[in-house]
C-alpha cells in the first residue's frame, strides 16, 4: 500500500491530494517530497484545514526547507495526562493558576501502588483495553524495536541495536536528573566494564535520534531575568515522553518500583512532568526546571510567552 502511494505521488500527485478534506497523511515522512506538494496546493485551494500530516519521527530540516509558514502549523502530540486516562480529577486548572487564580487542591485517592502501576502502564491509548501484564510488554516490545530498527530508519543511519539499549538503559536510570554527558557515557559500560563506554560522538548521535522519534525529550532550566549573583546551572533535567519508557528500559514492574523508592520518586517526577507539558501545552507554555549554585531549585516552572510563571515542587508522600 505504501508503495502504491509513493508511486502515485512521484507520478501525479493529485491521485492522493485530491478528495474530501481534511485528508490525513500518516506517516508522511517516509515520502518527504509529499511536503511540496501539500504547500503548493494550499496555496492554490487557499482554504484552511485541507490537509493533517502525523508522523511518529521529527523530520530532518531539509525536508521541510521550503518553509510551511502561514500554511502550516506544527502540533505536538503527546501521551495521555492522568486526567485522559480517568485518573485524576481535573479539579485544578493550569491556565486558571497561570492567570493568577487561587486553588485548592482536593486529596489524591491514588495509592502509592496504584501510582507505581500508572508509572509503568503510561499514557498510551492502546493500553486501556489491556491487562497490567500485556501493557507492560507492549511498551517494552515498542522500545525494543526502537532499538533493533526505528533508530536506524529515522534518518536511514545504521546504529547498533545493543548500544542503543545500554544508553536507553543509562537514560532510564537517570530520568528526572540533570545527569551530564560524561555520566550517560560512563554508565553505557558494562556492570564489568567489559564492553567499554560509547563514545562521546555516539552518545551524541543516538540522543538526537531518539529525540527526532519522539522517545525522549529534555526539560529545559529556567533562566529568570534576576540580578542574582548565583550562578544558574543550565543543565537540562532528563526524560522520556512517559515514564512507562524508562521503566521499560529497566524491565521495572511495579512491586520493582515499590522496592526502590528512590526510582520510584524519579519516574513520579517524570510522571508529573509529562503531565504538566500537556497542560501547558494547550496554554501555550513551556515546562522548564530551575537550580543554582547554592543549591536552590525548582522542580517544575510553567511559563506563558507573556512572562508569567508558575513553579511546583514534585513530592511523593
Amino acid at each position: 500500500m505504501r508503495r502504491r502511494r509513493r508511486r502515485a505521488i512521484a507520478i501525479d500527485s493529485r491521485l492522493v491530494l485530491d478528495g474530501p478534506t481534511p485528508r490525513l497523511f500518516d506517516e508522511w515522512q517516509v515520502e518527504p517530497s509529499l511536503w511540496n506538494h501539500l504547500r503548493r496546493a494550499v496555496d492554490d485551494r487557499q482554504q484552511p484545514g485541507q490537509f493533517i500530516l502525523t508522523g511518529s519521527a521529527a523530520p530532518t530540516d531539509d525536508i521541510t526547507r521550503h518553509t510551511g509558514a502561514a500554511r502550516i502549523t506544527r502540533l505536538r502530540m503527546r501521551p495521555m495526562s492522568l486526567f485522559e486516562t480517568g485518573h485524576a480529577t481535573g479539579a485544578i486548572s493550569l491556565s486558571a493558576l497561570l492567570a493568577g487564580e487561587a486553588a485548592r487542591s482536593p486529596e489524591s485517592t491514588l495509592s502509592i501502588t496504584e501510582l507505581a502501576t500508572l508509572m509503568v502502564i503510561g499514557g498510551w491509548p492502546g493500553h486501556l483495553t489491556r491487562t497490567n501484564a500485556h501493557a507492560m510488554q507492549a511498551t517494552r516490545d515498542y522500545l525494543d524495536e526502537i532499538r533493533r530498527v526505528d533508530l536506524s530508519w529515522v534518518d536511514r543511519t545504521a546504529r547498533d541495536p545493543g548500544k542503543v539499549g545500554r544508553l536507553l538503559r543509562a537514560l532510564g536510570r537517570h530520568v528526572a536528573t540533570e545527569a551530564c554527558l560524561a555520566r550517560l557515557i560512563a554508565d553505557t559500560a558494562g556492570v564489568d566494564g567489559a564492553d567499554g563506554a560509547l563514545a562521546r560522538e555516539t552518545v551524541r548521535d543516538y540522543l538526537t535520534a531518539l529525540e527526532r522519534m519522539m522517545i525522549i525529550e529534555d526539560q529545559p532550566a529556567w533562566a529568570p531575568p534576576l540580578r542574582s549573583r548565583s550562578r544558574i546551572r543550565r543543565a537540562a533535567t532528563r526524560h522520556f515522553v512517559d515514564p512507562s519508557l524508562a521503566a521499560a528500559a529497566l524491565r521495572a514492574t511495579p512491586e520493582r518500583l515499590l522496592a526502590d523508592l528512590h526510582l520510584l520518586g524519579l519516574l513520579f517526577a517524570s510522571l508529573i512532568e509529562r503531565d504538566l507539558r500537556v497542560y501547558a501545552q494547550a496554554s501555550d507554555a513551556t515546562v522548564l526546571h530551575y537550580r543554582d549554585n547554592t543549591g536552590l531549585g525548582v522542580d517544575a516552572i510553567v511559563e506563558v510567552a507573556a512572562g508569567r510563571w508558575a513553579a511546583f515542587e514534585v513530592k511523593l508522600g
